[in-house]
């Protein structure tokens, strides 16, 4: 429990700092190319355009940070505050202040939030904007001075020894180490923290002194989850082999590298791969003087490619690039592979293995995983959110295929995707995040329903949803009632076998196949589960048969087998009829 609570506490903090850089990625971007572009060794130079680049790093980067960041903290409001305080650290400094707004700009916000809390109620009606606008101005205004005087020189000598340090430890060439941290912290989902709030700002101002760093590919190398999904493609198992191929796509081009996290965290071993991939890219990256000249956001290859520097021999600098990504790929790519060849287990899909493993967990402790809700309707469920660390990349994909789904079964219901950060405790939410960030998912928002999946792109659990939001326009038979629960439950005795019948979609057949089965494992039951589509069910015994099904798909099942014993429940992963249906065995 301390541990997940750590693990919580750094994701907070990492991803406050990179919610106030990746709303303004596209700005880092711009000035970026208009740096490789106009700058008097850029591609194009030109000195009119090329005046833009220092006031641009100076002024307006710190500025949308401070701005951003007292946004998230309180609003319109804590907005403004935060970009005068900024504007007082950039005065005092000589250096970009990135970090300083960081700093200034929630902090400013949360001096103006607690004034609004201790005095708004006690404003006189008709003088509501008078003290807002001055209270803001004020308040403001002597912050300001204190960030000019304090703040800005104090910051400024710290970027400076920091950013001596990185530089010291370039000279050591000892930064392939950082990556023994880096990529187990990517794989837990502190990807954009590192990336958007540590190496973006730092390599930013290296930018400016030798006009690349190679701090902005120490995160964003793809070359370690292009290696583990090869290595997957080639020698792994089951679904996890077959859907390697589409991860590889998404992963490399696309620069979605949380594709690849469930597949490090099937087996933890593999974690020993995305750091000899990030250890050996990075030290290929030093070794051939690679760098980028602008953060690359996704970490994909195109993006990668299009930041490379012309300064010098631009076709040296694109090999060293590439050389680090491709060094990372194989060496997370061989260490994978004897991985996945030492496995000597069964093989299974990527969603029955995780779905067992959890299943027992949650018969072992007596509770349901995080899943659906009962009260999950058309009537409760307003929106569909897809959460993420960042807002983006995986969960805007995952809030693609619900929607798809979504639309197909009828259902008028919004289906979005934000930060985590971004989130409003509101009624009648769904919010869909991965596991490793339900957490702080719920804690933001405790009025909404909350489901933790294992991967945005390959979750189960998306039929399941549209099932249960569905049901109340589903046609009820009186039979369908009765199964569901109370004198109506199924007896257990006399039945050889359980089947999950499924159609189109096998993944929520196969987590109820695993759910009742790790039940009857553990109350020492031997009647065998297994899952079976709809075609297939006439050729088992149905007078020794039980069949579950969802409560949408009765009328089918019961169109393929009309004689068979239907089991009928809201949702195939969990249902307390299970529990009752264990029960009967006993009378």
């Amino acid at each position: 429990m301390e541990n997940s609570s750590l693990r919580v506490r750094i994701q907070k903090l990492g991803t406050t700092l990179s919610n106030m850089v990746m709303p303004n990625i596209g700005s880092f971007i711009a000035w970026g190319v208009l740096t490789s572009l106009f700058i008097e060794k850029g591609w194009l130079p030109n000195d009119e355009f090329a005046t833009i680049v220092v006031p641009m790093i100076t002024y307006l980067l710190p500025l949308l940070i401070g701005y951003t960041g007292g946004y998230n903290v309180y609003g319109q409001r804590g907005g403004v505050v935060g970009a005068i305080l900024t504007m007082g650290v950039i005065a005092g400094s000589e250096v970009p202040m990135f970090i300083g707004a960081m700093l200034v700009g929630p902090f400013g916000a949360w001096v103006i939030k607690k004034f609004d809390q201790a005095f708004q109620e006690k404003i006189r009606p008709g003088f509501e904007m008078l003290v807002n606008n001055f209270s803001a101005g004020l308040i403001g205004f002597a912050l300001m001075l204190v960030s000019f005087k304090v703040v800005g020189p104090f910051v400024s000598n710290m970027t400076s020894a920091i950013g001596g340090g990185v530089q010291a430890i370039v000279d050591m060439r000892l930064l392939p180490l950082a990556n023994i941290i880096i990529e187990p912290a990517k794989v837990l989902f502190l990807n954009n923290a590192l990336n958007h709030g540590i190496f973006t700002p730092l390599g930013t101002e290296q930018v400016l002194k030798v006009g690349k760093s190679v701090l902005f590919l120490l995160e964003a190398n793809p070359g370690p989850g292009l290696g583990i999904l090869f290595a997957y493609a080639l020698f792994g198992k089951g679904s996890a082999k077959s859907s390697s191929w589409g991860a590889m796509i998404i992963h490399f081009f696309g620069g979605i590298h949380e594709i690849y996290f469930p597949y490090v965290m099937m087996k933890p071993a593999l974690f020993l791969a995305a750091i000899a991939g990030g250890v050996s890219g990075t030290f290929t990256f030093q070794l051939l003087n690679a760098g980028l000249v602008g953060a690359s956001s996704p970490g994909s290859i195109i993006a990668i490619t299009g930041l490379v520097p012309k300064e010098g021999n631009y076709f040296a600098n694109l090999l060293a690039v590439w050389g680090g990504v491709f060094a990372g790929a194989l060496a997370s790519f061989l260490v994978a592979s004897l991985v996945l060849k030492a496995d000597k287990s069964e093989s299974a899909s990527l969603e029955s293995a995780q779905a067992a493993t959890k299943a027992a967990k949650a018969v072992a402790k007596g509770q349901a995983q995080v899943a659906l809700s009962e009260d999950m309707t058309v009537d409760t469920v307003h929106q569909i959110i897809f959460a993420c660390d960042a807002g983006m990349g995986s969960s805007a994909m995952g809030a693609s295929l619900l929607r798809d789904k979504v639309k197909k079964a009828g259902l008028n219901i919004p289906v979005t995707n934000k930060a985590i950060a971004n989130l409003q405790d509101t009624d009648h939410t769904l919010i869909i995040t991965q596991e490793e960030l339900a957490v702080r998912a719920a804690q933001r928002t405790p009025r909404a329903i909350h489901i933790a999946v294992d991967n945005f792109l390959t979750s189960p659990k998306y039929d399941d949803i549209i099932a249960q939001l569905t049901q109340q326009t589903a046609t009820v038979a009186p039979t369908q009632v009765e199964a569901r629960g109370g004198e109506g439950t199924p007896d257990l005795n006399g039945v050889d076998r359980v089947i999950f019948a499924y159609g189109e979609a096998q993944g929520s057949a196969t987590m109820g196949q695993a759910t009742l089965s790790a039940i009857f494992k553990n109350k020492g039951i031997k009647i065998p589960v297994i899952s079976v589509p709809y075609t297939d069910l006439s050729r088992y015994n149905a007078e020794t048969s039980l069949i579950v099904t969802t409560l949408t798909q009765q009328a089918t099942v019961q169109g393929v087998v009309p004689k068979a014993t239907i089991m009928a429940v809201d949702s195939l992963v969990t249902t307390p009829e299970y529990d009752k249906l264990v029960a009967t065995i006993h009378k």
